[in-house]
């Protein structure tokens, strides 16, 4: 069995990348601080405001529950046709960024969902959404009765 004769380096640790970094530091920071005392020197003094928040929050989107039998809510209130044309249009016209999203019956007429499209559309919604279930692997997708 072979011994061994010669020892080994120990392992040194090189401190001139940190030291480059830490000087790097110095340097930012007091260039930064330079700039913050001559905007102090300006003598301006900037007009001040409370930290109230936005001036009115925007609205929630409007939903609207189309029924199997053809009923058509908007904010869980029954209305007509040109009921959710009039009130959307008021809406838009508060709110023009206003948005609907639109809830079908699964095995209602589709007709009924694209009269109420379309009565958005008319009311001038420009953000329309259709409401849907994702189904799972493994789950069968209800037929139409």
């Amino acid at each position: 069995m072979a011994l061994k004769t010669h020892t080994d380096e120990q392992p040194s640790l090189n401190l001139t990348p940190m030291i480059d970094i830490v000087f790097l530091l110095i340097i930012f920071f007091m260039v930064g601080t330079k700039f913050s005392e001559l905007e102090r020197k300006i003598g301006l003094q900037p007009p001040q405001v409370n930290d109230s928040g936005a001036l009115s929050a925007a609205p929630e989107a409007k939903t609207i529950n189309v029924f199997r039998d053809g009923r058509i809510e908007l904010d869980n209130q029954p209305v007509s046709i040109t009921e959710l044309v009039s009130r959307l249009s008021a809406a838009v016209a508060q709110y023009p960024a206003i948005g609907v999203l639109v809830r079908g019956d699964a095995n209602g007429r589709f007709q009924s969902v694209a009269s109420v499209l379309a009565a958005c559309s008319k009311a001038g919604v420009r953000k329309m959404g259709v409401s849907v279930r994702i189904v799972t692997a493994g789950q069968d997708v209800p037929s139409r009765r």
